[in-house]
């Protein structure tokens, strides 16, 4: 099993599946055809040409178990890489190319579980593999609004934790603001407005934003980041439209309702505000049962005993789990968190022989093998 993870992270490394554009459809047709030989009832789902998520389902008399993983990655970077990032190529431990850790590691290591779990007669699974989840679960909330999953009482997401299983991440809230002016030569500014300024200005105003909302013991303080800024169409025209991308990551207890409000409020009048993406954070309670078999048996793989843990990052889970009833959920996967979206990003091998292991013994467990 654990050359068969590391070839199948090579292989699907080997697909490119950047997103934009995304193009997941030739990884989703190499594991659907996988899961299908090994008895698993595989359906995909289109949310757009060419983006395509895989539902994967040998279902026993209870609720299943999910494991899921997305199938695209962030784009290269500007920045030269010293591997081919699309090769898997390995050097000591360390297995190279873009997705490595973020995450089709992740999603080998779920499938060639799965694929063996199949093997010794086990039902009561769910794999979701989802395109599109890089920018803003596309693909997951495709699937909840298509009515395309099962019944599921737990939830194992493969996102880059090195192997440490964490018990909650932060919930996201993407939003658009926008501010409007009048176009003019740019020798006679004055015929004009500037849209540029007053954005400028309104979102100068975000710098020490603090929300109102109780700080998490495992997920500390919601945060806000400016993460894009442009206006104007060429340098000789004054601007009539200017953007900015306002990211906030969220805790529970901090709804996307509240969000806004507090960013239309200090955005001020005159400032156009749309969400993009709105998705809850993830909080399972880490003295469940099952909570504590995946400890149990994550525990031995990164030689420490695991503590409650949460992430700073959202996963497809913000989409799923609510919709599957909000099961426990950990996120736990072999990639590390640092290698995310890196020029020349890697994975230790060990840990990916690792994961697949540790996948199979959590899902024997809950199958009954």
């Amino acid at each position: 099993m654990s050359a068969d993870v590391v070839e199948l992270t090579r292989e699907l490394v080997a697909t490119r599946t950047i997103n934009p554009p995304g193009d997941e459809s030739a990884a989703a047709s190499l594991l659907a055809a996988r899961l299908e030989a090994a008895g698993f009832s595989v359906a995909s789902h289109e949310f757009a040409p060419g983006r395509t998520s895989v539902v994967a389902r040998r279902m026993g008399d209870g609720p299943a178990l999910c494991m899921t993983g997305h199938l695209d990655t962030v784009p290269l970077g500007r920045a030269d890489w010293s591997v081919d990032p699309f090769s898997g190529e390995t050097d000591g431990d360390r297995l190279f190319g873009r997705g490595t850790s973020d995450m089709k590691g992740g999603t080998a290591a779920i499938v060639v579980a799965a694929e063996r779990v199949a093997a010794a007669g086990g039902s009561g699974l769910e794999l979701v593999l989802c395109a599109g989840e890089e920018t803003g679960c596309e693909g997951a909330l495709a699937l909840v609004e298509a009515g395309a999953l099962g019944e599921c009482g737990a939830v194992l997401v493969a996102e880059p934790t090195t192997n440490y299983p964490c018990v909650a991440h932060k919930g996201v809230v993407w939003a658009d603001a926008v501010t409007r002016g009048k176009t003019a030569h740019g020798s006679m500014p004055e015929l004009g407005e500037n849209a540029i300024y007053p954005l400028a200005t309104a979102v100068g105003r975000l710098r020490d934003l603090a929300f109102d909302a109780p700080e998490h013991p495992l997920l500390s303080a919601p945060t806000l980041s400016l993460g894009t800024f442009a206006g104007g169409i060429n340098i000789n025209s004054v601007p009539d439209r200017a953007e900015a991308g306002i990211d906030v990551r969220t805790v529970p207890g901090l709804s996307a309702h509240a969000v806004l409000r507090t960013l239309r409020e200090r955005l001020g009048e005159g400032v156009d505000l749309s969400p993009r993406v709105a998705l809850d954070p993830i909080d399972t309670d880490p003295d469940g049962e099952w909570v504590q078999t995946v400890f149990s048996v994550m525990g031995p793989m990164i030689e420490a005993t695991p503590e409650p843990r949460g992430l700073a990052y959202f996963t497809d889970a913000a989409a799923l789990s609510p919709a599957y009833g909000s099961p426990p959920t950990i996120i736990c996967g072999p990639g590390d968190a640092d290698q995310a979206h890196r020029t020349d990003e890697s994975c230790s091998v060990a840990a990916l022989e690792a994961a697949a292991e540790g996948f199979f013994e959590i899902a024997r467990r809950w199958c009954g093998l």
